[in-house]
C-alpha cells in the first residue's frame, strides 16, 4: 500500500492554490482586452467556469480521465462517477486522491477560462454556460 508523502502533499496543495489564483488574474486580463461594453461579460465568463467545471469534473470528468481504461485506453470508464470510491484515505501515487483530483480540477478550470479569450466579445453568456460543462467533459 502506498504511503502519503507529506512533502509531496504540501507542494501539491501549494500548486493547486497557485493555479486557482490564475483564474481571477485571467479574468482581469481578458476584461482589459475587450471593449467597455464587454468587460463584465468577459469577467463573468472566467468566473462562471469555476463552478461549472467543478460540478462536471466531480460528476464525470475525473472518472473519464483517470479511471480504468475503456475504449482501448482512449477514455476511462465510469467507475469513479460522482467520486464514488474515493475518500480521505485513498491514495494516488504518494498523495491523497482527493487532492490529486483537485489539482487536476484546477487545470481544467483555467483551461476552460482560457478558451473564453478566443471568443471575447463574440459569444453570449448563456451560450457559454451551456458550452463549458460539455467542453470540460469532452
Amino acid at each position: 500500500m502506498n504511503q502519503i508523502d507529506p512533502a509531496a502533499t504540501a507542494w501539491l496543495l501549494t500548486s493547486t492554490a497557485l493555479v486557482l489564483l490564475m483564474t481571477p488574474g485571467l479574468a482581469i486580463f481578458y476584461g482589459g482586452m475587450v471593449r467597455n461594453t464587454g468587460v463584465l461579460n468577459m469577467i463573468m465568463m472566467s468566473f462562471i467556469a469555476i463552478p461549472l467545471v467543478t460540478v462536471s469534473w466531480l460528476l464525470v470528468g475525473y472518472s473519464l480521465a483517470f479511471s480504468g481504461s475503456g475504449a482501448d485506453g482512449l477514455i476511462g470508464d465510469l467507475t469513479h462517477v460522482g467520486m464514488l470510491g474515493i475518500g480521505p484515505d485513498t491514495v494516488h501515487g504518494s498523495v491523497p486522491e482527493l487532492l490529486f483530483a483537485t489539482f487536476q480540477l484546477s487545470f481544467a478550470i483555467i483551461t476552460a477560462a482560457l478558451v473564453s479569450g478566443a471568443i471575447a466579445d463574440r459569444a453570449k453568456f448563456a451560450a457559454w454556460v451551456v458550452f463549458v460543462p460539455v467542453w470540460a467533459c469532452l
